[in-house]
């Protein structure tokens, strides 16, 4: 059964994050920006800032398990051809700045390949700050410093691709990889698989031709969950050997140095299992039963929402009185309404 109050009141309570942290995300990384902005060396080489990842695309989620929520905001930097043979001074430009700068000198902050972080009070929160620079000819590219490279990236183009598979998938798909990143780290599955790898594969699986042939594959939540996991079983189980996964916003990069044959190993196998987990869960017929396969999935907080007592995910809404849940989920019908700003 579909249990589709059941999935909103899950994505509104326990996998979104609420939109007031994502009014202080927003607050912070202007605050980090006006910092860098506004300093005499800096300043002047710093031309605007673009967020990226999960914050834009809106698959951002609620932390579990105490992990902190983290975001990531591209800050554009004037070329400096006297940088050229030792481009690791842009991330170093940015580092020296917040190093002396309260209150981010006082904080957990540091260097990694392709960013600078601060990480706030008790690990609650974590923003990675990401130079980059834009070509004459518009295209843009970031520091590997590891490497001392260039790597070409187009976060505002992946955005647009996010945009485009949502509104394929009639709004679910972000919904789906909300979902799929809370059972991961619910259940501490596939690590080592970056987000940005598991959001590029789901948001692949999300096809036109498929609403063609139903115009039902991605009605509600759960039948988008059901059937774009399937789909990204169906390739992974295809391709036992790690596929090189390219950016889709047209860049040109690929993503193949985030994971490993072996996190690839696990990643696919773990897809096999939950997608079997699903399928189970969504099939089952016995209203109490599909709840508890249901709960063996995503744990106590998936549940009714506290104005109506049960849903057997069809379409329509009713709340129930005084009836059994087994008698009750033979006549209720439940709507899903798509979330809002928050993930």
């Amino acid at each position: 059964m579909k249990h589709t109050d059941y999935f909103q009141n899950f994505l509104d309570n326990t996998v979104n994050l609420p939109e007031s942290k994502i009014d202080l995300l927003s607050n912070r990384v202007d605050s980090i920006y006006n910092c860098l902005k506004g300093d005499a060396t800096l300043g002047p080489l710093v031309k605007k800032k673009v967020p990226q990842g999960s914050w834009p695309q809106r698959t951002i989620i609620k932390p579990v398990n105490g992990n902190a929520f983290d975001a990531d905001f591209m800050i554009q930097m004037v070329e400096d051809p006297d940088w050229a043979d030792d481009l690791k001074k842009y991330g170093n430009a940015v580092y020296d700045v917040l190093h002396k700068t309260s209150p981010y000198k006082d904080m957990p902050h540091g260097r990694k390949c392709r960013c600078v972080y601060v990480n706030y009070a008790e690990n609650a929160m974590h923003v990675d700050i990401v130079p980059f620079v834009v070509r004459d000819d518009g295209t843009k590219w970031i520091i590997n410093r590891d490497d001392n490279t260039w790597e070409r990236t187009d976060p505002e183009g992946f955005t647009e691709w996010m945009k485009k598979k949502d509104g394929i998938a009639k709004k679910r798909l972000r919904e789906v990889i909300r979902v799929m990143k809370f059972l991961r780290d619910h259940k501490n599955s596939w690590t080592g698989t970056k987000s940005i790898l598991l959001t590029t594969l789901l948001g692949e699986r999300v096809e036109e031709w498929r609403t063609t042939l139903d115009a039902g594959y991605y009605s509600d939540l759960p039948t988008a969950l059901l059937h774009i996991v399937s789909d990204l079983d169906d390739y992974l189980q295809a391709n036992p050997y790690k596929p090189n996964i390219m950016d889709p916003s047209g860049s040109g990069t690929s993503f193949d140095h985030r994971w490993s044959q072996e996190t690839y190993a696990h990643f696919r196998k773990r897809i096999n299992v939950h997608a079997a987990e699903i399928k189970d869960a969504y099939d089952e017929e016995d209203f109490d039963e599909s709840v508890k396969k249901w709960q063996a999935l995503f744990g106590d907080a998936f549940k009714a929402p506290k104005a109506t007592e049960s849903s057997s995910g069809t379409a329509g809404s009713s709340k129930f009185s005084g009836i059994s849940i087994g008698a009750a989920a033979a006549a209720s019908t439940s709507t899903v309404k798509h979330s809002g700003r928050a993930g």
